[in-house]
């Protein structure tokens, strides 16, 4: 078995661990930080609306030009008078967009490119989108967020508790805001590309968060009739347990998205390929970040000041405390665990019967606990 396979192995049976509940005052400074900083760029350097969304007109010219990108943003903006973005093809032609514009102002911007660009005119051409087309298509995708974001609640209140439903609405604003203050800080043009990529990144996000949750309540149930564990260490848990396949699909969902920004984008010059490829990238990178250290340590805390949960934890340190003070090993959820096969702890309590993996022997509790009786 490869290492990466025997950690997981060793995290799924909690051998191994690290404890993300405990320290989710730090990861939630850290997404604190990040979201104000994304509102902050948010707030001074706005979005950079693509056409499709301000209206403008959108000249094309014939293949192979020789003239730069830059010098025809130049002569683009000295003929418009506006701010211009010009991309290269792979056909060697160029794409000259410029907002803002109407019909009059498009043929004479027309005119003057083709003496700077050396071109007929009539071999250029040019195409006008309306605001009112943009003004359709950002109140459509405002509409679909929405519709999403209902529907998203009311499934995982039906599916799992109000409490799940909430922490995956919180940490799906986090992925937006993180993901929309990334473009306004990095200045790639916003255009329906980036919304469908924003759309596709929350379906993501909600599934990594979803995979995590299904595991937590499956071993929360009947978590009241057990002395061992608190809800934080069976939450925590349920993040070791899950953490390498998270990072698994992670990582293979970046690689190609990460070719499409990087290369395609950065090396090639295929400019029009950043506009989904960075919304995908960023959304799902933090929508991994946000499963992991915002969603389910955002449930441990609700879950915690139940007044049931309160209780248990009492119980459990109590039970601890009292362990400790006989020179007796304390039981914990995270590393080495151990369970016994009879269905009840030393205090006579019944063991749940899905805290923790099923049907373990005590025998593999690795020389921790009270011996089964059993012979090998």
């Amino acid at each position: 078995m490869s290492k990466l396979g025997n950690l997981g192995a060793r995290l799924h049976h909690g051998e191994v661990g690290y404890d993300f509940v405990k320290n989710r005052k730090i990861w939630y400074g850290i997404s604190i930080l990040i979201t104000i900083t994304a509102i902050v760029g948010l707030a001074v350097r706005g979005l950079h609306m693509g056409i499709e969304f301000q209206g403008g007109a959108v000249f094309t010219t014939p293949k192979n030009m020789s003239a730069s990108v830059s010098q025809t943003e130049t002569w683009a903006e000295e003929a418009s008078g506006h701010d211009a973005i010009v991309q290269k093809l792979g056909d060697g032609s160029l794409r000259i967009q410029i907002a803002g514009t109407d019909t009059q102002q498009s043929d004479r911007i027309k005119e003057e490119l083709s003496k700077d660009l050396d071109v007929p005119a009539e071999k250029i051409n040019a195409d006008l989108v309306g605001p009112s087309w943009g003004d359709q298509i950002a109140n459509k995708a405002w509409q679909g967020l929405g519709i999403f974001m209902v529907l998203v609640v009311i499934y995982l209140a039906i599916a799992f508790e109000w409490r799940m439903a909430l922490a995956a609405f919180v940490a799906l604003i986090h992925d937006i805001t993180i993901t929309v203050g990334i473009y306004a800080l990095v200045g790639f043009e916003v255009t329906p590309g980036t919304v469908i990529g924003l759309l596709t990144i929350l379906g993501y996000s909600l599934y990594d968060t979803v995979v995590v949750f299904d595991s937590l309540k499956e071993q929360t149930r009947d978590i009241t009739r057990q002395t061992r564990w608190t809800y934080a260490e069976v939450a925590n848990r349920s993040i070791n347990s899950t953490l390498v396949r998270s990072i698994n699909t992670t990582v293979v969902a970046l690689l190609p998205v990460g070719g499409l920004l990087f290369i395609g984008g950065g090396v090639l010059g295929a400019g029009m390929l950043n506009d989904i490829s960075l919304s995908l990238f960023v959304g799902l990178a933090a929508g991994a970040y946000s499963s992991i250290f915002i969603a389910t340590p955002l449930v441990a805390d609700l879950k915690e000041a139940e007044p049931q949960m309160k209780a248990l934890r009492k119980r459990i340190l109590a039970k601890r405390a009292q362990a400790t003070a006989k020179g007796e090993p304390a039981e914990s959820a995270v590393g080495e665990q151990r369970y016994a096969d009879d269905g009840a702890d030393e205090s006579g309590d019944a063991a749940p019967a899905v805290v923790g993996p099923r049907n373990q022997p005590a025998s593999r509790g690795r020389g921790r606990g009270r011996p089964s009786g059993k012979r090998r």
